[in-house]
């Protein structure tokens, strides 16, 4: 009795473990493909994570900010009342340890609609998709941001590269205009 009450015990235990290590493996092959550091890649998950916690307290929901940090360049995006709020925003996000350039696209107005926001998860899903069909360059090499029908683009490539996700990018349905936030290699 004593022996199946203890294969009990251990079984539900290791249960969770395998969902924390198929986790890891997960976030491991990801980052092979990055090309950021492992360390930045950390680095961006905590200065997103921070992010959202201190816009969150300070505005308590009175604000839409969306922010994407890829080696340490933070994209803040979204909606504020009026441009000291978006000041503030970008105050809060620089205070945070390891952010090393913003690019504050905070635009004054209402809170985007849910039907706004679905069309912008849309237009990225798409852009992402018509990057895996493009072999230039690799998909996994760049961000997609889109808020409000700009897109955002985000990640280490070179010039050529850069050029081709502009390019697909902008010829994605919805897309308005896109934004090269990258960082080049060469």
């Amino acid at each position: 009795m004593r022996i199946i009450l203890l294969l009990l015990l251990v079984s539900g235990a290791l249960q969770g473990c395998v969902q924390v290590v198929a986790a890891g493996a997960g976030a491991g092959a990801l980052m092979v493909q990055d090309r950021r550091t492992s360390g930045a890649y950390v680095e961006d998950q905590a200065i997103e994570t921070k992010s959202f916690d201190r816009i969150g307290k300070q505005f308590k929901g009175t604000v839409h900010v969306n922010v994407t940090s890829y080696n340490r360049n933070v994209l803040i995006s979204g909606e504020v009342p009026d441009d000291t709020i978006k000041a503030q925003v970008g105050n809060i996000v620089a205070n945070i340890q390891n952010v090393r350039k913003i690019h504050n696209e905070l635009v004054v107005a209402g809170n985007s609609s849910l039907t706004s926001r679905s069309s912008d998860s849309l237009i990225t899903s798409n852009v992402k998709l018509r990057f895996v069909n493009d072999k230039r360059f690799s998909a996994t090499s760049i961000k997609v941001v889109t808020e409000n029908g700009t897109v955002y683009l985000m990640g280490i490539v070179n010039r050529a590269e850069a050029s081709a996700a502009a390019e697909v990018a902008s010829g994605t349905s919805g897309a308005q205009r896109v934004v090269e936030l990258f960082e080049f290699v060469d």
